[in-house]
């Protein structure tokens, strides 16, 4: 790891953070964008740059959660240890003393059990070194009503990750802020949204990187996100174009540097195919046109009101259609939804010959309820804490 990760060009590791079981299609697209020595590891990809790196990373990647920095790493057995080398970090010269900083830690096979006494020392060390404002990480979500009373999360706060495992501290700064799914241009979403993030990824592993002029089809198209997607992609859109971002908040932060690279993100070129979305929902396509024109989109998408039985194939090449239908929120609750599913199957197998189907879902029951001929081994993620299967057919005869 480098020993300077504070200078802007000097090169460390960068941990682009995955939905678990996607890290393989994430490790394509860092590789498809340039980064250096893309590697596969549980939870992610790690790539190796310095910060212009880190800020293209959050400009470019469509299937990144969040992107960290690695900043330090060091052997810490106890917690005067940990105190000790924490202090060593120049932390003045990659935080700013009068920006809020939050603390996270976790330990893992370790000497140091106690994550809460762990993330103390370093909000310790950099409070005492830096002088920057410590606030509390916000507590995990556990289902019960807030209290109304405690202080509400300030926003501005960069995230420091402590992580410790078989006695190695790796300290990480929480280059992105929000989580990346959160384009800053979809306000408005569906009951169960999918995120953009992993609407990214499954394009990918159903093989849309828009290099192609194919259309994509999502006949259940909820708050558009799929067609949204996959019209940007085709445009050669940049997905962190229209937020901002927590390294802007940073004491080696450029804003002549970074909006040079912001600047430079290449020509939209308008896409030879249309991308197309449906829905029964009246009020989803309503949504979907309006998120549509916000992402910049809406000249190159169709959304029309009608049902999945009413689904015809648009002109032009055949493409791809790619699906999350609503499922069952536990096994064995999609029973009702079988002859959604059919229904579904049926219309894709008689009129959409020559296209690829993609169809995501939590049950093999639903899946196989559409007779569509899906290949082997789908690719499996937790979507919104419910585990889901991309299901995919070659090109149907």
């Amino acid at each position: 790891m480098n020993t300077d990760p504070t200078s802007p060009a000097q090169p460390f590791e960068i941990f682009l953070v995955a939905a678990p079981g996607l890290e393989p299609v994430l490790c394509a697209e860092a590789s498809d964008r340039g980064f250096t020595n893309p590697t596969m590891v549980k939870g992610g990809v790690t790539v190796t740059g310095g910060w212009p790196e880190v800020w293209r990373a959050n400009l470019e990647l469509r299937g990144a959660t969040r992107v960290l920095a690695r900043i330090a790493s060091f052997r810490a057995l106890h917690l005067a240890q940990l105190d000790k080398r924490a202090r060593r970090v120049p932390w003045a010269e990659i935080l700013r003393a009068d920006v809020p900083v939050r603390v996270e830690a976790s330990c893992k096979a370790s000497r140091i059990y106690h994550a809460g006494a762990a993330a103390q020392r370093i909000e310790r060390a950099i409070a005492e070194e830096l002088g920057a404002p410590i606030v509390k990480a916000a507590p995990k979500k556990t289902g019960k009503p807030a209290d109304k009373d405690a202080p509400e999360e300030d926003t501005r706060a960069v995230q420091i990750k402590a992580r410790i495992d078989d006695d190695l501290c790796t300290i990480s700064v929480d280059s992105s802020g929000e989580s990346l799914h959160k384009r800053g241009h979809k306000e408005a979403v569906n009951k169960a949204p999918m995120r953009e993030t992993l609407a990214a990824l499954f394009l990918r592993q159903c093989g849309y990187d828009g290099r192609e002029p194919v259309p994509v089809v999502d006949p259940m198209c909820g708050s558009g996100t799929f067609v949204i997607e996959a019209a940007e992609i085709a445009a050669g859109l940049k997905p962190g174009r229209s937020r901002s971002f927590a390294f802007e908040q940073l004491a080696n932060f450029d804003p002549a540097r970074w909006q040079s690279l912001r600047g430079s993100t290449g020509t939209v070129t308008p896409p030879p195919v249309r991308f197309y979305g449906s829905d029964r929902d009246a009020g989803a396509i309503t949504m979907s046109r309006a998120n549509a024109e916000r992402a910049g989109v809406g000249a190159w998408t169709d959304f029309a009101h009608h049902a999945i039985s009413d689904l015809t194939p648009p002109e032009g090449p055949p493409g791809l259609v790619i699906v999350n239908p609503p499922y069952g929120a536990r096994i064995g609750e999609g029973k009702s939804l079988i002859p959604l599913y059919h229904a579904m199957g049926q219309t894709l197998k008689t009129r959409f010959a020559g296209w690829r189907v993609g169809i995501i879902t939590n049950e093999a029951a639903l899946a196989k309820a559409t007779e569509l001929p899906f290949q082997e081994g789908g690719v499996s993620v937790s979507n919104g804490g419910i585990r889901v299967t991309l299901y995919q057919t070659g090109v149907l005869g």
